[in-house]
């Protein structure tokens, strides 16, 4: 069964920088572009960026293009969200997916909180 787990959320002051990390398992990882979305509390599900089936192209969304970015290894079936100059609006649980719009599992995992404040 399809299954994607997230970790490395936690609490960083405004500037700060976290890596997240999401393993995955019970299905053929390469075969997939591999996404990360977040949502805020009270706020729509957010694409935050996607990575190809073989890690050489990804996308941002423009509210995180030039401090997030994703990477994979293929081999240890992993996806990686590295986040640098956060900002307090990047608050939210983070999610890897399979899609873009995938909103529950087993598409997407239980989510990372991410909390950005001083």
């Amino acid at each position: 069964v399809m299954q994607l787990v997230e970790s490395g959320g936690g609490l960083v002051q405004p500037g700060g920088s976290l890596r997240l990390s999401c393993a995955a398992s019970g299905f053929t990882f390469i075969e997939y572009n591999m996404n990360w979305v977040r949502q805020a509390p009270g706020k729509a599900l957010e694409w935050v960026g996607t990575i190809n089936m073989d890690g050489e192209t990804t996308d941002y969304a423009n509210s995180v293009k030039g401090r997030f970015t994703i990477s994979r290894d293929n081999a240890k079936n992993t996806v990686t969200l590295q986040m640098n100059s956060l900002k307090t609006e990047d608050t939210a649980v983070y999610y890897c997916a399979t899609h873009p719009s995938c909103s529950h599992p087993p598409c997407r995992g239980q989510g990372t909180q991410v909390t950005v404040s001083s």
